[in-house]
C-alpha cells in the first residue's frame, strides 16, 4: 500500500501532537523547580548511557572506577549547566525531558526501553544520527550533549594528562 501525501501529513501532525502532549504531561508530572535546573534521576541515566559512547576509552576499564568516573562526570555536567544563563538552562532541561520521555525517546532516539537497558551500539547509533541529522535542531541538541559532557570531563584537571595538556600557564593562574 502506497501512502498518500495527505495521509503522510496527517500522520506527521498526529505524531507531533502526541510528542507535544507527552512533553506537556511530563512537565505536569515532573514540575521544574523555580530558578536553576538540577539534573534528576532520569537525566543521570541519560548521561550514564551516553558517557561510554562519547568518552570511549577515556573512562576507566574497571566497573567500580568507571562508575566513579560517570558519577564525577554527572557532577561536572551539573556544574556546567549551573553556569549557564537561566534561558539556556531551560533549554537543557527541555532536552533532558525529551530524552526521558518514553514516546520521544522511542521516536527521536530509537531506544525502546529505558536508558538503563540501552546497548552501547544503540546509544552510539543515536548520537551519530543526531550529529549528522538533516534537522539543525537535532544537530544542536547533539552538540549541546557533546559540549556539556566533554567540557565537564576535560574541565577536571585529573583528565588533562590524557590529552597532553599541561594546565594553565602559571602566570595566568590566580595567586594563592
Amino acid at each position: 500500500m502506497v501512502m498518500q501525501r495527505r495521509s503522510f501529513l496527517k500522520l506527521g501532525l498526529m505524531a507531533a501532537a502526541g510528542v507535544a502532549a507527552g512533553g506537556g504531561l511530563y512537565r505536569v508530572l515532573h514540575p521544574a523547580a523555580p530558578g536553576r535546573f538540577t539534573l534528576d534521576g532520569e537525566a543521570h541515566l541519560v548521561l550514564a548511557a551516553i558517557a561510554p559512547a562519547m568518552l570511549g576509552s577515556a573512562l576507566a576499564a574497571t566497573e567500580p572506577q568507571r562508575n566513579a568516573d560517570i558519577a564525577s562526570l554527572v557532577r561536572g555536567v551539573q556544574l556546567a549547566i549551573a553556569g549557564l544563563p537561566l534561558a539556556q538552562q531551560q533549554e537543557v532541561q527541555d532536552l533532558f525531558a525529551l530524552l526521558a520521555l518514553a514516546p520521544a525517546r522511542r521516536l527521536l532516539v530509537g531506544i525502546k526501553g529505558g536508558w538503563g537497558e540501552a546497548s552501547a551500539a544503540q546509544v552510539a547509533a543515536f548520537l551519530q544520527d543526531w550529529r549528522l541529522h538533516r534537522f539543525a535542531t537535532l544537530q544542536t541538541a547533539y552538540l549541546a550533549l557533546h559540549d556539556l559532557m566533554l567540557g565537564a570531563w576535560y574541565g577536571d584537571a585529573r583528565h588533562w594528562a590524557a590529552i597532553g595538556y599541561p594546565g594553565p600557564l602559571p602566570e595566568l593562574s590566580p595567586a594563592p
